[in-house]
Order: structure tokens, then sequence, then C-alpha cells
């Protein structure tokens, strides 16, 4: 299925316009949640229930474009906010604010809202040299994460939960030619 989803993607002022240029290019990412949304849809299709979109008919879910809000932050505003969001005092690589919509309300948009996802550009540099990949893979896995996080998937709930989210990002990962990030 080929998708028209919607990405609009800003950042705080202290994030340089080429960064964004070089590193979150809409036409990179609008393929990354291609990727992502179409291997959903697949298992959507054989059955899988999206916890955040239970109340979705499924052919709605397939029917209907996405739409994604990305902000790119930088290490002040991203421990801010995670400190708000989750009580950690630290800035992380990836927040997601997952769409509250009711499902009566998502039946009348022309897009399916699935959220926001904070990326703090500078933990996905550190983290990226850290783990001797590219920062290109890196800001690809993130995005599948927080893409994940969005439709209620959540691998801090346990083991379980953690070998699927990780199953789901290695699928996706692999249909943009990307290596699994969990191997050493």
């Amino acid at each position: 299925m080929t998708y028209s989803n919607d990405i609009d993607i800003s950042a705080i002022d202290t994030i340089d316009d080429h960064l964004i240029d070089e590193f979150y290019r809409e036409e990179v990412l609008q393929n990354i949640l291609s990727k992502a949304l179409t291997y959903i849809d697949e298992r959507v299709k054989d059955g899988l229930t999206l916890p955040y979109f239970a109340d979705i008919d499924a052919a709605l879910w397939q029917s209907k474009p996405k739409a994604l809000d990305i902000y790119i932050t930088d290490m002040v505003e991203g421990k801010a906010l995670n400190l708000e969001a989750r009580g950690k005092d630290y800035a992380t690589n990836i927040l997601s604010y997952p769409s509250e919509l009711p499902a009566s309300v998502i039946d009348l948009m022309p897009a399916l809202p699935l959220g926001e996802l904070i990326i703090c550009h500078e933990v996905l540099v550190r983290e990226a040299s850290e783990q001797n990949k590219s920062l290109a893979q890196h800001i690809s896995h993130l995005i599948i994460h927080g893409v994940l996080h969005l439709l209620g998937f959540d691998h801090e709930l346990g083991q379980a939960e953690q070998d699927e989210m990780e199953q789901f990002e290695i699928a996706i990962l692999a249909r943009l030619d990307l290596p699994n990030p969990y191997l050493a």
C-alpha cells in the first residue's frame, strides 16, 4: 500500500537548519515512516491489535494516511521535557507523545494523527558514536522505535513486550536495508 503521510518537522531555535537538512529530510523520514506503517499494516491484516488504536477498525486504519509530528531539540530542552514527561533528570534520545483522540473523532479526520516524536539530536549523535553506527542508521532506528511507541507498544512492560518491539524494529530496519541494531 502506498501512503501519502503527513510529516511535520520542526526544531528548537538552537538547532541549525543545516542539521535538519542533512539528517531529517522529509523524504527520508517519509520513507522510514512508510516502511514502518506498511510492516504494521501487514501485521494488522494478520490480526495484530495496535494498543493505542484498538478502537479503530482495521480497514479505517489501513485506508487513512497518517500524520506525524517530529520535533528536534537540544540537550537543555530535552532534559526538561524528559523530567516533565518521565520524571528522569537527563536528556533522552526520543520521547513519544501519542495522539489521544477518540476513534469517533479520528474517523472524521482526513489523516490519522499518530502523535509527536521529540528527538534530542545531541543524544543521538553521542549514542551513534558509542555504538559505532552511522547517525543515519541510529536516527532511522529511533524513528521506528518512536512510531511503535505511538502505536502503543512498550518495551518497558516486560520481556515479551521488549522482544515483540525489537522484532518489529529489526524487520522494519531490514526493509530499509539497515542492520539489526541489537547485534554487538
